[in-house]
C-alpha cells in the first residue's frame, strides 16, 4: 500500500511539473493561433520561428548577455572573493554583509536604481546598460559560491609553492585555483542561469530595439503569445532534456581499490566527447555568430534611423521591411503593453523615441504636459487619405489636429455566444443578469469598467461627479459575484473556446474571434460605449523628426494601411486603405465599420487630470478588494 501511495504521489508531482510543458509543446503544433481551438497538426510555427527576426534577435541577445555577464561576473567575483578572504575577520564579515545586500534586495529595487543611475549619468539605455546591470547583480552570487571553497584551501600549500620559487600568479593557478574551481564553476553556472531567467532588471535597463526572451514574451502577453514562441520553448526544453540525458549516460570511471577499472563502453566515450567537446563548441559558435549577425542589426545607432514605440502586435513586420527597403531608413522597433507603461518612459526623456502610438486620452495628457512636437504636414502628404470623420473625432484630444495622425480606431462592446445566450443582446444590463452567473468576462481596466457602468447608468464615461462615480462603484461591486474573471485580451481565447457566454471586448478582437468561432456575435449596447482612436505622435525630444514624419506618411499610404488592417484586424481610418479591402463583407463589416447611428451614442475617453485619475483608481481598488 505504501509503495502504491508513493507512486501515486510521484505521478501527481510529475503531472504538476510537466503538464504545462506538455500543453505548450502541443500548442506548438496547433494550426490555429488560439489556445482554445485545435486547428489541426502543423509544423509551420517552427518554420516561422526561424523567419521571425524579432524572436531570434531576442533569443541571441538573451544568450549573449547571459554568457558575457556570467564570464565577466565570474572573473570579478572570484577576484573579489579572494580579496575579501584576505581581510581581517571584522572587515571580512562587514564586506560579506555588504555583498549579501543586493541578493536580499527586491529585483525591482535593483532594476529601478540602476535605471536611475544610467539616466543620471546620461547613458543611452540599450545593450551595454543591460550587460552592465546583469554583471552587477551576478557578482554577489559568484562571491557566495567561491568563498566557501577558499575557506577550505590550505594556505601552507600556496606558501610552499612560493618558497619553491613559483611566482604568486603561477602559484595561484597551479595550487589555489584547482581547489576553488568547483566554486568558480558553480558561480558561473549560477550567474548564467540568473541572467538567462531575469526579466525585471532587464525591463528597467533596456533601450529601444533590444529585447531578451523574457521582455519579448512579456510584451506579447496582452495580445496573446505567438505560436512561434511555443515552438522556441519546445526546442529549448528538448535541448535541455538531451543535455541531461548525455550527462547521465556518461558516468565517470570509478577507481576500485585493487582492481583495474573497466574499459569505458564505446557509447559512453561518444557521449562524453559530444557533451564535453562538440556541444559547448556548437553552443559558443551559435551564440557568437548569431549574436554578431542579429545584434549588429538591432543596434545601428546611425542618423538614418527612426525609433518606433508601439503597442504589441500592432504593425505588420513586412511593412517595416518595405519601409526600410524603400527609404534606406533603419527602423528600431519596440513594443509596450499599456498607455500607462508607455507614458513614464516618454515623460522621463530617458529614451528619445521618434514615433509613438498612444490612445486618445493619453495624447491629451501628453499635450497638456508639453511632451509632443508639432507635425510638419508638408512631410506627410498622405494625411489626405485619413477620413474627415476621424480627423474631426481627433479634435476631442488634439483640438487643432497639429500633433497626431489617426492610425486605428474601434469600439468597446459585448461579445456573446448565440448558443449560450437565450436572446439577442442590446444593453449593458446583461452584465448584471444573474442568468449568466460565472459566465461573464469583464475588462480588468479601471476606465473601461467604470465607462461601461457609467454609460449603463446614463452618465458620461468621462464623469468626474463623485455621486455618479459612487453609484458606478456600487453597481460594480454588486456585479462581482456574477463575474467569472476580470481579463484583458484573454477574453478572446475564452470566448473562442466557449468558456464564457458573455465578454466585454474591443471590436478588433471581436472580428478575429468570429473567424475562429462563428457562434459569436458583437454588439455596441444601446446606452452607448467608448469609441477610441490610437494615433501616431512625435515626442518633443525626438532626434529623427523628419524620419518620423516619413514613417507616418508611409503608414498613411492606402496599400500599407490595408496591409496593417489585414494583419491586426483593427479598423482603419484610411479611406483609400479601406477601399482596397477586396472582401466586400469585411469592407462593410459592422464590427469594423459600425454605422453612424451606433457611433452617435459613443464617446472617446478624455484625460481627467491626475486628481480625478487618483479617485478612479481608489474606487477601482475598492471594487476589486470586496
Amino acid at each position: 500500500m505504501k509503495s502504491v501511495l508513493q507512486r501515486v504521489y510521484l505521478t501527481l508531482i510529475l503531472i504538476l511539473l510537466y503538464a504545462p510543458i506538455v500543453t505548450l509543446m502541443i500548442l506548438s503544433f496547433n494550426a490555429s493561433k488560439s489556445r482554445s481551438k485545435w486547428g489541426g497538426f502543423t509544423t509551420k510555427w517552427y518554420v516561422e520561428l526561424f523567419r521571425n527576426e524579432q524572436i531570434m534577435n531576442a533569443l541571441y541577445t538573451t544568450l549573449i548577455i547571459a554568457l558575457l555577464s556570467a564570464l565577466i561576473a565570474t572573473v570579478i567575483g572570484t577576484a573579489a572573493a579572494i580579496g575579501i578572504q584576505a581581510l581581517r575577520s571584522k572587515f571580512r564579515t562587514f564586506m560579506m554583509g555588504v555583498t549579501n545586500i543586493p541578493m536580499l534586495n527586491a529585483d525591482i529595487v535593483t532594476g529601478i536604481s540602476l535605471m536611475l543611475l544610467f539616466i543620471a549619468f546620461r547613458f543611452s539605455l540599450g545593450f551595454s546598460t543591460i550587460l552592465f546591470a546583469h554583471i552587477t547583480f551576478n557578482i554577489p552570487y559568484v562571491i557566495l559560491s567561491v568563498t566557501p571553497k577558499l575557506k577550505q584551501t590550505n594556505k601552507s600549500t600556496y606558501e610552499a609553492a612560493l618558497d619553491l620559487g613559483a611566482s604568486p600568479v603561477h602559484a595561484f593557478f597551479k595550487v589555489v585555483f584547482p581547489d576553488i574551481l568547483p566554486g568558480v564553476s558553480s558561480g558561473f553556472l549560477l550567474a548564467f542561469t540568473m541572467s538567462l531567467d531575469d526579466f525585471i532588471i532587464t525591463h528597467f535597463t533596456k533601450g529601444p530595439g533590444v529585447d531578451t526572451l523574457s521582455t519579448k514574451i512579456y510584451s506579447e502577453v496582452r495580445k496573446g503569445i505567438k505560436p512561434e514562441m511555443y515552438a522556441l520553448s519546445t526546442i529549448m526544453f528538448v535541448t535541455v532534456l538531451l543535455l541531461l540525458v548525455l550527462v547521465n549516460i556518461a558516468p565517470e570511471e570509478k577507481q576500485v581499490r585493487g582492481r583495474i577499472p573497466e574499459k569505458p563502453r564505446r557509447r559512453h566515450k561518444i557521449s562524453r566527447f559530444l557533451f564535453r567537446k562538440v556541444v559547448p563548441v556548437m553552443m559558443a559558435a551559435v551564440v557568437i555568430v548569431g549574436g554578431v549577425f542579429y545584434g549588429s542589426r538591432a543596434d545601428t545607432g546611425g542618423a538614418d534611423q527612426v525609433i518606433v514605440y508601439n503597442w504589441g502586435e500592432y504593425l505588420d513586420p513586412d511593412a517595416i521591411t518595405i519601409f526600410e527597403e524603400e527609404t534606406g531608413i533603419d527602423v528600431v522597433y519596440e513594443e509596450y503593453e499599456t498607455n500607462e507603461i508607455m507614458y513614464p518612459k516618454i515623460q522621463s526623456g530617458a529614451i528619445a523615441y521618434d514615433v509613438v502610438c498612444p490612445s486618445d486620452y493619453m495624447i491629451q495628457r501628453m499635450l497638456e504636459n508639453d511632451l509632443l512636437a508639432e507635425i510638419n504636414f508638408d512631410n506627410v502628404p498622405n494625411i489626405k487619405e485619413i477620413g474627415d470623420t476621424y480627423m474631426d473625432m481627433s479634435r476631442q484630444f488634439d483640438p487643432e489636429n497639429k500633433y497626431s495622425v489617426p492610425y486605428t480606431w474601434g469600439t468597446v462592446g459585448i461579445l456573446y455566444n448565440k448558443k449560450m445566450v437565450d436572446e439577442p443582446i442590446d444593453s449593458w444590463s446583461v452584465l448584471w443578469d444573474e442568468t449568466y452567473k460565472d459566465s461573464i468576462l469583464m475588462q480588468d481596466s479601471v476606465r473601461d469598467a467604470f465607462g461601461i457602468t457609467l454609460k449603463y447608468l446614463g452618465y458620461s464615461l468621462n464623469s468626474t461627479d463623485l455621486d455618479e462615480l459612487e453609484a458606478a462603484k456600487k453597481l460594480l461591486i454588486e456585479q462581482k459575484p456574477l463575474v467569472q474573471a476580470y481579463v484583458i485580451d484573454q477574453v478572446r481565447d475564452k470566448m473562442i473556446g466557449n468558456e464564457a457566454a458573455i465578454g466585454v471586448i474591443y471590436s478588433g478582437e471581436a472580428i478575429y474571434t468570429q473567424w475562429e468561432n462563428p457562434d459569436l456575435e458583437y454588439v455596441i449596447p444601446k446606452e452607448g460605449s467608448n469609441v477610441w482612436i490610437d494615433s501616431w505622435v512625435i515626442p518633443k525630444n525626438a532626434k529623427h523628426k523628419e524620419n518620423a514624419e516619413k514613417f507616418i506618411n508611409f503608414l498613411c499610404r492606402p496599400d500599407i494601411a490595408k496591409m496593417n488592417f489585414d494583419y491586426i484586424t483593427y479598423s482603419t481610418p484610411n479611406v483609400g486603405g479601406r477601399a482596397l479591402i477586396e472582401d466586400e463583407a469585411l469592407r462593410d463589416n459592422p464590427i469594423a465599420f459600425p454605422p453612424e447611428k451606433d457611433l452617435e451614442r459613443c464617446e472617446t475617453f478624455r484625460f481627467l487630470g491626475d486628481e480625478n485619475d487618483a479617485i478612479y483608481n481608489e474606487l477601482w481598488r475598492e471594487v476589486k478588494s470586496k
